[in-house]
């Protein structure tokens, strides 16, 4: 055993190189690998060892910077407290990421007394409930700039936490006016400001939270975390249905407004006490390059790194598929919802029990994909999963046809088991290119990727349901005749089966297999250069000897 004082006395070490396994040792450096090469330290620390053993360093540790290694009795404190701090980061990043999906999960509870409102007391035409339904969404097609300003414009020293604040205060801003005053309810036009600007804050916080998860995940060596961000999604969509098909049953919308808005302020509390730096996730070099580089250099440097991420086939292609798997789909949402209310005038407890049942087959079916679908490669489950939300489609047939009265069903019971399965089909689809995405995300683009898939997303679903608005307007669906609403449906199922022909450009591969294969090629790649930088030194060292 060689104690820390003998080699702080000596500064002359003998070290002997050590080539990487690769190949035999060229003729020319055999001459240095049997003799010992002289260097100095200054202050050099070696790890003890229990047994008496020659010293020895990597031929390419020379270059890199000094490491002082703790002694037999720090190392077992220095590694319990490296313990404490992760196990206190996963607490807190499951309080802070666990209760912000749990609240986008919940936002169905005012959405469905929203829904209410504007289809019993406001009586909108249903073209008119869908488009304000879509419209709504327009600022969540504006999160790649939210990622791009998260990624490059630091507040108070952290990058995702502030954006956080500010989209759960302007969503207070929103819900609470609706809760307290008419005619921030009563008029169409001062409903609609107060609905964009609380999905503005939505989706801002939304742009902040997933690349949040995506960034610890990567940080912390943490793969698949946006399956566990689905279930408390998905949890909250459960609690927030069955809440709210009972609550519409006692109280009024505006209530419900109140209490959202309420959940809101616990949710800014919450994570006003949380600091980025206690997550492990704070970007110090990300503070170096701003306090160097202006906004828009910054600005400009994220916007170039995500154009060379989306250049990359491996990101470009499933972006691509899943984009226009949901754009091609008119949505008829508007339409069957009214259908629900006017002609089979359904209580609101049993539309919101069908949300409820479809958010338990959303939770069972992450919990499915988390312990087992991810080895199934790609093709096979998005193939799969799409085939069934084509088929689901005809659920809705079904029940416009009243087919299911001929097999003795009775309406309430059918909308309660099956209505909500094609919407939790079209939900769970986006997790395996979540997962996907976020595990090849660039480093440094996590805010930008994550919110630009997030973008093209809610794009594409706001096109269908303007698509759809168009099939219902040309077919002549309107609030009084939905004798064509059949026809319509079968549409949605033969454009939902479309996407089944391109599945040729999705890669075969399970996502483990390719991250696994991503890691590989990385470590290949860093023992190559490895092996190259020692005979690089040695050719230097055997030029200064003369050999």
């Amino acid at each position: 055993m060689i104690p820390s004082s003998s080699a702080t006395k000596n500064p002359i070490t003998t070290i002997v190189p050590k080539y990487p396994k690769l190949c035999s040792v060229p003729p020319l450096l055999s001459h240095f690998h049997s003799r010992p090469i002289q260097c100095s330290f200054e202050n050099q620390n070696l790890k003890a060892s229990n047994k008496l053993a020659k010293p020895r360093t990597h031929i390419f540790g020379l270059i890199t910077p000094r490491l002082v290694f703790p002694r037999e009795g720090n190392t077992s404190r220095g590694y319990e407290g490296k313990r404490d701090f992760a196990q206190m980061c996963s607490q807190q990043m499951a309080v802070i990421c666990g209760f912000g999906y749990w609240m986008q999960g919940y936002r169905c509870f005012p959405w469905l007394a929203l829904n209410f409102h504007m289809a019993h007391n406001l009586n909108l035409h249903p073209s008119i409930l869908q488009l304000v339904q879509h419209s709504a969404n327009l600022p969540m097609v504006a999160k790649p700039l939210y990622g791009i300003l998260s990624d490059a414009i630091c507040i108070g020293g952290a990058h995702r936490i502030p954006y956080i604040l500010i989209g759960v205060l302007l969503q207070v801003l929103s819900w609470g006016p609706m809760g307290l005053t008419p005619i921030a309810r009563e008029a169409l036009p001062t409903l609609l400001a107060c609905i964009l600007l609380g999905n503005l804050g939505a989706s801002i916080t939304e742009v902040a939270k997933d690349a949040l998860v995506a960034e610890y995940g990567q940080k912390h060596k943490k793969r698949g975390l946006q399956s566990y961000a689905f279930m408390a999604l998905a949890v909250g969509g459960i609690l927030g249905n069955l809440l709210g098909g009972c609550f519409l049953l006692k109280m009024p919308p505006e209530n419900m407004f109140l209490i959202f808005a309420y959940l809101l302020s616990l949710q800014l509390a919450i994570s006003s006490t949380a600091r980025e730096e206690s997550l492990g996730v704070s970007q110090q070099l990300a503070h170096y390059n701003l306090a160097k580089k202006s906004v828009w250099e910054n600005i400009r440097k994220q916007i170039s790194d995500l154009k060379l991420a989306l250049l990359e086939d491996t990101i470009s292609c499933p972006l691509i598929w899943v984009v226009a798997s949901i754009a091609i789909v008119p949505t008829l949402s508007g339409s069957v919802f009214c259908y629900q209310m006017q002609c089979l005038h359904l209580d609101p407890s049993v539309i919101g029990m069908s949300r409820v049942t479809g958010q338990l087959m959303l939770l069972s079916l992450t919990i499915l994909y988390d312990r087992y679908w991810k080895k199934v490669p790609m093709r096979k489950l998005i193939g799969a999963v799409q085939f069934l939300y084509a088929a689901s489609l005809l659920l809705d047939f079904v029940l416009v046809g009243q087919i299911n009265l001929r097999l003795g069903i009775p309406n309430e019971v059918f909308v309660c088991c099956f209505s909500g399965l094609a919407e939790t089909l079209a939900q769970f689809k986006l997790l395996p290119f979540s997962v996907l995405l976020a595990s090849l995300c660039p480093k440094g683009c996590e805010g930008s990727l994550t919110s630009f898939l997030a973008s093209t997303l809610c794009l594409s679903s706001i096109f269908g349901g303007f698509l759809g608005v168009g099939v219902a307007f040309l077919m002549g669906i309107t609030a009084g005749n939905y004798s064509k609403l059949p026809v319509g449906i079968l549409i949605q199922v033969l454009a939902a089966l479309l996407p089944l022909g391109w599945l040729r450009h999705l890669h075969s591969q399970p996502i483990v297999e390719k991250e696994r294969k991503r890691s590989l090629s990385k470590r290949s790649r860093k023992i190559k250069k490895d092996w190259k930088s020692g005979v690089r030194f040695c050719l230097c060292l055997s030029a200064r000897k003369g050999v």
